[in-house]
């Protein structure tokens, strides 16, 4: 048995994952520079603060370079490394890149200050974190291989210690067990722990969040078995759906045998910078992500979703539908093998689950472009088997691949910067990077296009109910996708790309409706353009899924009322096929 660390280490995430929990990834690089400079004198593990959600939000909301914030961040963290989440072949997206693309990602990652990778993939499927952790140790980083932590009929303590070997025989200079939905409970803690600490010599951290109240106990557990590293956050960003706050931890461990060896005083200097930054940010934070939510312990849906998807019901008008929707999560998981929910696979099964509720008849009456490759087997092997009835009733008589997705494709770094540069997008390397990862709004954002939100005003608490806004944000995971009018803690900006001020709705003859709130991504008819039943006439984008919208009737595109990225809600007519 690997002898524990004398002392706890600690991973602060403060500047990514707890603000992602609870502010919905708006923390601005400009607040982040002095707690910067003031936690980088406690003499933390690591300062996770990249990654995740922080690349999109910082492009999409904020009109902020992902890759300047962390060299600015590297700047003040002289002495504490900089951590980033990285979702394997994911990168910080939601689809598999090639490799080349992998390659130049981690390489302008660890050049601009990321110091600790951790990679995981939302299927623990290893062949999806291979290249990643191969270039993690090219470059020389600190390699944190991650286990997605959950449970079903298909995952066990004996699984996850198997796939921990076998990370640590990949070279791996950490263990993580990653609780993204707060489900570990302590005795699965103390025993997963113990028994990767049983079988190999590697140091074990454990991160989770406190969305079900139980992740204080697990990590008391998890230290007793011998852990070395706890993700933890600064209080003023702990709780809720965010992790068990430091301060407490650190507390709780003085004078014990396995004291953190950090300096209280020296936190509360972060604690009072942090206070400040919270009342700042006040206004984003919805009361729903601070409590403890015991749903996540029948619905696995990780960092407050289960309140995302009843907004999307709500937005919907389907209200009446809520229940059916959380009884639904659990059978798609299971349709489709019990995946661990966290990104891309929560919004997978979330989404899925919404449409087979919202949309009558049949379940997967109606399946995303998502659904459809994740059973083609393009996003990795699933935990678990997929039926035949449940792959037929999806894909037809689609072949599932066997082979790593990312083998199927060709590398585009080059050809992309060629075509990024001819468009004049290109003024660093690392521009091409997010021109490939964000296609839909890097242009605009490099051309400068795009306007930071407003930091909205905290909502005055009334005695009566306020009603629901004719829009509203869908937030998932932790993101907010804009849907015309954003609602964000009572303060009303206008969308970033704003709805088609000519699409009508009601009933017209031949008219194609949208069947859900969300953005166009593509339109792939044009107008007088012959089309059969069943031919996917355009695709909307909502909750991160792609929604193909089909042709009911043999006919032709007679008018077309939307344009690639207009907002359109439901019940908006798109186009019409006589």
């Amino acid at each position: 048995m690997c002898a524990a660390h004398k002392n706890i280490a600690i991973t602060d995430t403060t500047l990514r994952d707890a603000h992602q929990s609870l502010i919905a990834t708006r923390l601005r690089t400009e607040d982040m520079v002095p707690l910067a400079r003031q936690i980088d004198k406690v003499g933390f593990f690591s300062v996770e603060a990249w990654g995740g959600a922080t690349f999109d939000s910082s492009i999409r909301f904020l009109n902020e370079d992902p890759w300047e914030r962390l060299r600015v961040l590297k700047e003040e963290l002289k002495r504490t490394p900089i951590q980033m989440l990285l979702r394997g072949q994911n990168l910080v997206g939601y689809r598999h890149y090639p490799d080349d693309v992998v390659d130049h990602f981690v390489d302008r990652a660890h050049a601009n200050g990321v110091g600790i990778f951790r990679v995981f993939d939302a299927l623990n499927d290893i062949r999806n974190m291979k290249r990643s952790m191969e270039r993690v140790k090219d470059v020389g980083a600190h390699l944190q291989g991650a286990i997605c932590y959950t449970t079903s009929p298909v995952h066990s303590i004996h699984g996850f210690v198997e796939m921990a070997k076998e990370l640590h025989s990949m070279d791996c200079d950490s263990i993580c067990i990653k609780d993204m939905a707060g489900l570990i409970m302590p005795d699965a803690a103390a025993a997963l722990v113990s028994g990767i600490k049983d079988e190999i010599d590697t140091l074990v951290d454990l991160h989770s969040h406190s969305t079900s109240g139980i992740a204080i106990m697990s990590y008391q557990s998890a230290i007793n078995a011998g852990v070395d590293i706890l993700d933890t956050a600064m209080s003023p960003f702990a709780l809720g759906t965010s992790q068990p706050p430091t301060e407490s931890v650190v507390a709780s461990l003085k004078g014990t045998s396995r004291d953190t060896g950090i300096d209280l005083l020296a936190l509360r200097d972060v604690r009072n910078g942090c206070m400040k930054i919270r009342e700042k940010y006040e206004g984003l934070v919805d009361p729903i992500s601070e409590r403890v939510d015991s749903d996540v312990l029948l619905y696995q849906l990780p960092g407050g979703m289960i309140s995302n998807l009843v907004s999307q019901l709500k937005e919907q008008d389907a209200l009446d539908k809520v229940n059916a929707m959380f009884e639904e999560v659990p059978r798609v998981r299971k349709d489709l093998g019990y995946p661990p929910l966290v990104t891309p696979t929560s919004q997978i099964v979330g989404t899925q689950a919404v449409f087979n509720v919202l949309i009558g008849g049949e379940r997967y009456r109606n399946v995303t472009t998502e659904v459809k490759d994740y059973v083609r087997g393009l996003y990795g092997k699933p935990p678990g088997p997929i039926s035949d009835e449940i792959r037929k009733l999806i894909i037809g008589d689609e072949p599932v691949i066997t082979v790593r997705p990312a083998d199927l494709l060709e590398p585009v770094y080059e050809k992309m910067k060629a075509q990024a540069t001819a468009e004049g997008l290109i003024r660093k390397e690392e521009d091409v990077l997010t021109y490939i990862l964000y296609p839909a709004i890097a242009p605009s954002f490099l051309k400068g296009e795009r306007k930071p939100e407003d930091i909205p005003q905290k909502k005055t608490r009334i005695s009566e109910p306020s009603p629901l806004p004719s829009s509203m944000e869908v937030e998932v995971d932790g993101e907010v996708f804009s849907v015309r009018i954003v609602s964000v803690g009572g303060s009303a900006v206008t969308s970033a790309a704003p709805a088609h001020e000519k699409i009508p709705r009601g009933d017209i003859q031949g008219g194609i409706k949208s069947n859900m709130q969300g953005m166009v991504l593509k339109i792939l008819v044009n107008r007088g353009e012959k089309v059969a039943k069943g031919d996917v006439l355009l695709v909307l984008e909502a909750m991160k899924m792609e929604n193909p919208i089909q042709s009911p009737v043999d006919g032709r595109v007679s008018d077309i009322f939307v344009e690639t990225g207009d907002t359109v809600k439901s019940g908006d007519v798109l186009l019409v096929v006589e």
